[in-house]
């Protein structure tokens, strides 16, 4: 595993105008109340070339079907993970070890209404709610589960109601 490189990719913390950061469940992911569902932020892949501010906004499009955000702050670090053992050669066709990621605090400017997580021909989430920046950690699946802690001191700042 140490031998395959981190995917680029950015990932969206987006705050509604309560302070409430918006959490989507995976579409492929099992449910039901045992399950619960894998429940994560918007993020997606980085396009070798592509600004990351660009990618963000059009990870947001793609996954929850509008680009009435307005971008807040940017990390200032790369964040990474690993995958856990029995997904390494499963998912990306065996060329990632994780992601390292950079990630944006966003202010969502429209209505709920607006967020249309079937826009997307393929969507990757089929609910999505509001949560306070604090249970994010909680709902992670474990590799992420830091990740999700680190952005939650972060970005404690955005969660506060506009």
């Amino acid at each position: 595993m140490s031998d395959l490189p981190y995917r680029p990719n950015v990932g969206a913390v987006v705050f509604n105008a309560d302070g409430l950061v918006l959490v989507a469940r995976r579409a492929d992911q099992p449910r039901g109340e045992a399950a619960g569902g894998a429940w994560q932020l918007p993020q997606g892949g980085l396009d070798e070339g592509e600004d990351a501010r660009a990618a963000v906004l059009r990870e947001v499009l793609e996954e929850i079907g509008t680009d009435r955000v307005e971008i807040l702050a940017e990390h200032d670090a790369w964040l990474t993970y690993d995958l856990p053992d029995h997904l390494i050669g499963v998912v990306w066709g065996g060329r990632w070890r994780g992601q390292k990621q950079r990630w944006f605090a966003l202010r969502f400017l429209g209505e709920d209404s607006e967020i249309r997580l079937d826009a997307d021909p393929h969507p990757e989430f089929d609910a999505w709610r509001w949560v306070p920046l604090g249970e994010l950690p909680a709902l992670a699946v474990p590799f992420k589960r830091e990740i999700y802690e680190r952005l939650s001191r972060d970005f404690a700042r955005f969660a506060e109601p506009a």
